[in-house]
């Protein structure tokens, strides 16, 4: 929209894209955003191979032109057809050819799903309001990473599109951000693509395990959708840290009460704070306004946690394979928890899962 209804600095507009290897080899993540009210867009793109991840991100001034073709630097979302079929580009450095670049089909295989409308409060002030919608589907095409060419066929792709208010960096908390401190964070988002079935699953949770958000919900092609109860998940961490190796979500079939459990194997992981600009990144994050036609590409080490110390207090996309009634689906396992949170045993922000070799 070219004005919103609200003056709020932190009034955005945005999507992500997943496109998950199921060999779990590559993760690649994209997304862009407009920031009205700050007249930034920008763009960002992230792919990880072994310990690697490059990155690719851009920004620029928003105008009439930028907002309506979804293009910045050598970032470009295309819609084909509306919910149905996007291409996304990502064009070749003429300084680095070996650098990433991409050409990909993504295909929706169900129709979108909406999700609960999320709000968040410091105190008495709205500090985030989104709508959004999530689908999947596949994709095909190409992309390229130190010399190499990876052909995509057979990657499942999911997306996420949102826009209301939500924090950007720059603004001071005042004194609702100093009396309310956040003790505590659990966040899970899952959406899981099955040949038959699209499964989306999203929970949040306060330090005591108050949950503010909450939905279980399955998609199929001519099915009104179904809901799947109250999602309860059990995490296997890695020990010494909250870097998830394997879950199971338990769910509940409406009709019959069923037990439903949908099993999650953990194939590669990207913090959405390295390279993709989401907080608490300390390099660059989303609406900063970085000057005109600014473009940046880098490559970062994930073989060292310690370091991107900040990345564990960030929300990390999980490419995931999915088991649910003797399926197998392919999805992400998103998930932050960071502070205090009463289910998990976690005491505070230095709390993690315990090491048997060293208790």
């Amino acid at each position: 929209m070219k004005h919103v209804a609200t003056s709020d600095r932190n009034a955005y507009d945005r999507c992500i894209f997943h496109l998950i290897d199921p060999e779990g080899r590559f993760l690649l993540i994209l997304g862009l955003g407009v920031y009205p009210n700050l007249g930034v867009i920008d763009a960002y793109a992230t792919v990880r191979v072994g310990d690697t991840l490059h990155a690719v991100r851009a920004s620029d001034a928003l105008s009439d032109d930028t907002r309506m073709s979804m293009r910045v630097g050598p970032l470009h979302i295309l819609v084909e057809r509306p919910l149905k079929d996007f291409i996304l580009t990502c064009a070749a450095d003429p300084d680095d050819p070996d650098g990433l670049s991409y050409e990909i089909n993504w295909s929706a295989d169900f129709p979108a799903l909406w999700e609960p409308h999320h709000t968040q409060r410091k105190g008495a002030r709205l500090t985030l309001e989104g709508k959004r919608f999530v689908q999947a589907g596949r994709c095909d095409g190409w992309l390229r990473i130190g010399g190499r060419e990876v052909r995509l066929d057979g990657w499942t792709g999911t997306r996420d599109r949102s826009w209301g208010v939500r924090p950007v960096p720059g603004e001071e908390g005042g004194r609702f951000a100093q009396e309310h401190p956040t003790e505590g964070f659990h966040w899970i988002w899952a959406p899981v693509r099955f040949e038959d079935r699209f499964l989306m699953v999203i929970t949040q949770e306060d330090a005591d395990g108050h949950r503010t958000l909450n939905d279980a919900t399955v998609v199929r092609e001519g099915h009104r959708d179904r809901q799947l109860g109250w999602p309860q998940t059990d995490i296997t961490y890695r020990p010494g840290t909250r870097h998830p190796e394997r879950a199971v979500i338990h769910l509940m079939d409406p009709v019959d009460r069923k037990p439903l459990d949908v099993g999650v194997e953990i194939l590669a992981s990207s913090p959405l704070a390295v390279g993709a600009g989401y907080p608490p990144a300390d390099d660059w994050q989303h609406g900063t306004w970085r000057g005109r036609d600014w473009c940046e590409r880098r490559t970062y080490d994930l073989a060292d946690p310690t370091a991107h110390p900040l990345a564990a207090y960030g929300v990390i996309d999980h490419a995931a394979r999915f088991t649910l009634d003797g399926q197998v689906g392919h999805g992400i396992f998103e998930h932050g928890s960071f502070g205090r949170h009463d289910p998990s045993g976690f005491t505070g922000f230095d709390s993690v899962a315990p090491d048997p070799e060293r208790s």
